[in-house]
């Protein structure tokens, strides 16, 4: 019961292989051309040219902007964190609210910071009150060393003499032994008073470390203080409310989300194909998924390829003073680049040759068929714009996939539109 669909299927599929692999032979046979030898290899092309319809078609200058699709993206976004820690005494600014760069976001208690910083000024005052008492030491140790050093002088001469009378006999060993002694004395007096000098240098070091470590703690509690108020970095748009009142901040509590949509970004990627194209500067157009259309020039073009997708980040900056683009959104933008020469041919007149490359078949000079590979530039309601062709070109616009190159061809030219 089931033979004759089989039968059936096989003989469909034996005139779809003739078609479409023996379809020179199947023309050459059509066309009443004879065989001879081999089957494959020694048939005859058809002799009578074949009827197609043709595009006489010319180049023309087009501009050939880069298609990139990306999102929006505010041009600053922050997220303003608490950096000391405090219970919130201010009431929240709700989101969606403009805010001027300085606005007061949050205010937090200030607590036992006061009665702190009057003891850190406290302990300023106090070092700065002993210095005048350590600088005055300096000045008594070197009158000190000086008294020491006039009495080692007066030793040195008494033990001079001494010795010289005593080689007289004029004094005794007694004497001289009791001059000696008084240099070791004033020797160790003169030691003595260098010492004090260097303490109370030390003492004037150590008075101007406590001050300077005063200062140090009164800043710091100043500084704590000045945090107990966070303020807006710029002027935006609030993304969220502001902490609300009692909540209690810690070092890195959020405080608020602030956006800056005007200008704005779109942002994209490039491939490396395309990237030359373009530059910083380069005007281009946009449009949202909503149907919203714009227009700016590209802010940055990344040097740096991402590492998995091998494209590069684009930039565009444009207005947005009704804050109408929102942050997110889907666009896709259109940069200008420089001119190119381009064919406007029906979509239909593309065709594939026997390596799959993209192409059309057009008629030489020998009124013979000929493929030419091209390459698409744009995709429009009107039809493709493709380069790759001579200036002038008679591009096959019906019939084409029924030809070879070499094949010849009687032409009927239609008038583009």
């Amino acid at each position: 019961m089931k033979f004759f669909p089989v039968i059936t299927a096989i003989l469909v599929s034996a005139f779809l292989y003739v078609l479409v692999f023996e379809r020179e032979a199947l023309m050459a046979f059509a066309a009443g051309g004879e065989q001879d030898g081999d089957y494959a290899s020694d048939i005859e092309p058809a002799k009578d040219p074949v009827g197609v319809v043709a595009l006489a078609s010319q180049a023309q200058t087009i501009d050939s902007a880069v298609l990139v699709r990306g999102q929006t993206q505010a041009s600053r976004q922050v997220l303003v964190r608490a950096e000391t820690s405090g219970l919130v005494i201010s009431e929240p600014l709700r989101a969606g609210a403009y805010i001027e760069a300085d606005t007061l976001l949050c205010h937090l208690d200030e607590g036992t910071r006061a009665s702190s910083l009057a003891e850190a000024r406290a302990r300023l005052a106090e070092a700065k009150a002993n210095m005048p008492s350590a600088q005055a030491r300096v000045p008594e140790a070197r009158a000190l060393l000086r008294g020491a050093q006039a009495r080692l002088e007066e030793a040195l001469i008494n033990d001079r003499a001494a010795s010289a009378l005593k080689k007289d006999g004029f004094a005794s060993t007694t004497r001289v032994a009791a001059t000696t002694a008084a240099v070791e004395a004033a020797l160790a007096a003169v030691e003595t008073a260098e010492a004090g000098i260097q303490s109370a240098e030390g003492g004037i070091e150590s008075a101007l470390a406590s001050v300077q470590s005063a200062e140090a703690a009164v800043a710091t509690v100043e500084r704590d203080i000045s945090k107990l108020e966070i303020r807006a970095p710029f002027a935006g748009l609030l993304e969220t409310d502001t902490a609300e009142l009692g909540s209690l901040l810690q070092p890195g509590s959020e405080c608020a989300i602030i956006l800056q949509l005007d200008p704005i970004k779109l942002v994209g990627f490039v491939p490396e194909t395309e990237v030359d194209k373009i530059a910083v500067g380069s005007v281009g157009a946009a449009r949202l998924a909503t149907g919203g259309t714009m227009q700016g020039r590209v802010s940055f073009l990344s040097r740096s390829a991402d590492a998995l997708t091998r494209t590069f980040r684009v930039e565009f900056e444009v207005p947005n003073p009704d804050y109408a683009i929102r942050d997110g959104q889907t666009v896709e933008m259109q940069i200008a680049s420089d001119g190119a020469e381009a064919h406007l041919l029906p979509g239909s007149a593309l065709t594939l040759n026997d390596e799959g490359a993209l192409g059309v078949r057009v008629v030489d000079e020998a009124q013979t068929a000929q493929f030419r590979p091209v390459e698409l530039v744009r995709d429009t309601r009107e039809g493709v714009w493709v380069k790759g062709l001579d200036a002038a070109a008679d591009v096959i616009v019906v019939g084409q996939e029924y030809v070879t190159d070499g094949v010849p061809v009687k032409v009927t030219y239609r008038e583009a539109n």
